[in-house]
């Protein structure tokens, strides 16, 4: 069994219709990456032909821009990347430049602190701006991010003049005792009206974004600009920050390994990410091609 009782293993064939897509959107951690963060040579193939049969296939990750050279390579055509749970559009072509920002507001990141802070003592912040993270000091540190702040969630939304000119893309905030599932249903119902609340982390980690931001919202409106509707797209997921756009997409697969939220919002299976869950479904779907023509 897998965190809060996901499955690590499903059918060798994924289960669930698979419709000739123009768009194919796959969550990277625990999704298209494998625990080791690598991806396969299945998986570079797989996404390879895909573009070269048509279809174009974004990245739609929790990560931000800084952290996504795992992947930088294997982004054909178009180049876009949606980073930080939709806050973000990034150009992988370009050096990681921003495209689009949609951000926290500052002071609804301060009412979500206050919030968390009130409900559940012993909580701990972090602040995700467009050039980089910074945290406060009891938080987990990032070892990826060597120059960051440590100060007071207050002092880096508001006090900190290194951090105040930058826009906020995500609120992090962490408990060292409270289940996951558990912090991400309390932090709803106390601070809810302030952000989009989710988490992709199997720890308590929660993940703050602006009202309306998701990885859903932001691939509507980047299928939109291409004329694509969610029936052609497919979706692969495996955590509660995947439901929505799961949900939106026409066809959606639930990892093997997926987060029973995901399971319930997918409308097909595939096998775990260590087996190349989204590679097998690229494969099956260019192989029905021929029959479609």
């Amino acid at each position: 069994m897998g965190e809060d009782g996901a499955v690590t293993s499903a059918p060798q064939r994924p289960d669930g219709p698979t419709p000739t897509p123009r768009l194919i959107a796959t969550d990277l951690d625990g999704t298209l990456l494998r625990d080791d963060k690598s991806v396969s040579d299945r998986t570079v193939a797989a996404l390879a032909a895909a573009e070269a049969a048509g279809i174009e296939v974004f990245f739609v990750t929790g990560r931000p821009a800084r952290w996504m050279d795992v992947v930088a390579e294997h982004v054909h055509g178009h180049g876009l990347a949606i980073c930080a749970n939709g806050a973000a559009v990034v150009d992988l072509h370009a050096g990681r430049e921003f495209v689009q920002v949609r951000e926290l507001p500052r002071a609804d990141a301060l009412a979500v602190v206050y919030a968390l802070r009130a409900a559940a003592p012993g909580s701990s912040f972090a602040v995700e701006l467009t050039t980089g993270i910074h945290y406060e000091p009891t938080y987990p540190p990032f070892y990826q991010d060597p120059g960051a702040t440590v100060a007071t969630a207050e002092k880096l939304l508001y006090e900190d003049p290194s951090t105040a000119a930058a826009p906020v893309l995500k609120l992090l905030s962490h408990h060292p005792e409270l289940s996951p599932d558990a912090f991400l249903t309390l932090a709803r119902a106390v601070a809810g009206e302030h952000g989009a609340i989710t988490r992709s982390s199997p720890t308590a980690l929660l993940e703050i974004s602006g009202l309306g931001v998701s990885k859903a919202s932001t691939l509507e409106h980047c299928c939109a600009e291409r004329g694509i509707s969610p029936a052609e797209v497919v979706a692969f997921g495996d955590m509660p920050n995947d439901v929505e756009m799961l949900s939106w997409a026409g066809t959606s697969y639930a990892m093997g390994n997926a987060h029973p939220a995901v399971i319930a919002a997918a409308s097909g299976r595939t096998v775990a990410n260590n087996e190349d869950g989204v590679a097998l479904v690229i494969e099956r779907i260019l192989a029905d091609l021929p029959r479609r023509d």
